[in-house]
């Protein structure tokens, strides 16, 4: 695969939590060791992804994909690991989203093939480097948003000279307070024909993001997703996309609404071409224990299968001033918060390596290396030195604070590292 190179980089002082005494071993040598996280020399504080849920989560997807004749480009933004992009692509992956030019550069470096831009691209520098890439790699597929005249213009101008035309897909506005993406129809109609005025762009499909719908419900995110789809029909009657394309790109999917996209995307009438239904869920790869957890799909459709949070953080106690108070060593530098705080669930004890449920153990703040934990009386046993597991909300904003992250079976073997590029 495009990442196994990453197995070569030594292990030293860069990447946290790592036993000190792997300093100068390759990523691929501490892996052979097989360690265990608890016992084989791994500080505190410490992020494990469990291997066993990062699998059962990549055969989910690519299940419920297939089950509804969707393609599936799942969003890079999320964890930019590119072992993962590699399993993902595996996994029957289309290719890969991404938010920003530095994030598909790093999916180029890797490899990726087919890359998904769900943001406009105005940049001139970054129009060039993707100019000069399409023109390096035939093989290399690349598409992103349109959603004004203005951008046409400033795109086509970068790109005056380039050999290949950039593909590209008219985003609609999922409505008012919503981010970017032109409001109405009558918008995405001019910025398709202002596409069409040009000779280095190429109008390939429409779309959108049903997740800042405002106020979203089943029904308005399906009214939304409707006239997505209304779109893409009103388009091809017109003849607006480019006469040369063998599909129609129809792209929606965060990972709160992606039963919906599934519904409302099977109601497509037939287009004059093969239509490119593609889903673009990011969150899905390692789930999580807060936002997700809660807004997943899978809890509309359990019928569909259940995905299972991957992260835990261990930190340990290091402080128990009083009966109702302790602090581990973990905090805003490690564990997301933007969402939600972590969430206290397991302890290892430290004087005999047994688990117990965290009974009566609340995180309440984060400090920058600390996290408080209020302590009830189910707590008592809570001592100085014992580990404390914690699930973690919003994995966009976990995976950014980790460079190296263990792999973890059940048992506590690492037998891997994911390497991040944020």
């Amino acid at each position: 695969m495009a990442a196994d190179h990453l197995r070569h980089e030594r292990v030293d002082h860069r990447f946290k939590g790592l036993p000190a005494d792997a300093d100068g071993l390759t990523v691929g040598e501490l892996a052979a060791q097989r360690r265990n996280l608890f016992t084989g020399g791994f500080t505190t504080p410490v992020l494990a992804l469990s291997a066993e849920s990062l699998a059962h989560n990549l055969a989910l997807l690519e299940a419920y994909s297939e089950r509804h004749g969707l393609a599936f480009a799942p969003h890079g933004k999320t964890s930019m690991a590119p072992q993962l992009f590699d399993r993902q692509i595996a996994y029957g992956a289309w290719g890969i989203t991404a938010a920003v030019p530095h994030q598909a550069r790093v999916y180029r470096a890797f490899g990726v093939r087919r890359i998904f831009l769900a943001n406009e691209l105005v940049d001139s520098a970054a129009l060039r480097w993707l100019a000069a890439e399409l023109e390096r790699d035939p093989d290399f597929r690349f598409l992103c948003y349109v959603d004004s005249v203005r951008g046409v213009e400033l795109m086509a101008e970068a790109l005056e000279g380039c050999a290949r035309p950039v593909e590209v897909v008219v985003e609609l506005g999922a409505g008012d307070g919503a981010r970017t993406g032109a409001r109405t129809e009558a918008d995405c109609a001019a910025v398709a024909d202002a596409v069409a005025a040009t000779r280095t762009l190429r109008l390939v499909g429409v779309a959108g993001y049903e997740g800042e719908v405002p106020d979203a419900t089943a029904d308005t995110v399906r009214a939304w997703l409707r006239r997505l789809t209304g779109l893409a029909a009103e388009f091809d009657k017109a003849g607006r996309f480019a006469a040369d394309v063998d599909e129609i790109v129809v792209s929606a999917g965060g990972s709160a609404w992606f039963d919906t996209v599934a519904e409302v995307f099977a109601e497509l009438p037939s287009l004059s071409r093969p239509a490119l239904k593609l889903l673009r869920s990011g969150a899905y790869v390692s789930h999580d224990d807060g936002q997700y957890r809660d807004l997943t799909p899978f809890n509309r459709v359990p019928d569909e299968g259940a995905l299972r949070p991957a992260f835990r953080l261990w930190a340990q106690v290091v402080s128990r001033p009083t009966a109702e108070q302790a602090f581990v060593n973990a905090g805003k530098r490690d564990a997301a918060y933007d969402l939600h705080l972590p969430e206290a669930q397991v302890v290892r004890s430290a004087r005999d390596g047994s688990l117990r449920p965290a009974t009566g153990i609340t995180v309440s703040r984060l400090s920058d290396q600390h996290a408080w934990l209020e302590t009830t009386r189910e707590a008592a046993g809570l001592e100085v030195g014992d580990w404390v597991g914690m699930g973690l909300s919003h994995p966009c904003t976990v995976f950014d604070k980790w460079q190296l992250i263990p792999l973890v079976e059940a048992d506590g073997t690492v037998t891997d590292f994911i390497r991040t590029f944020f």
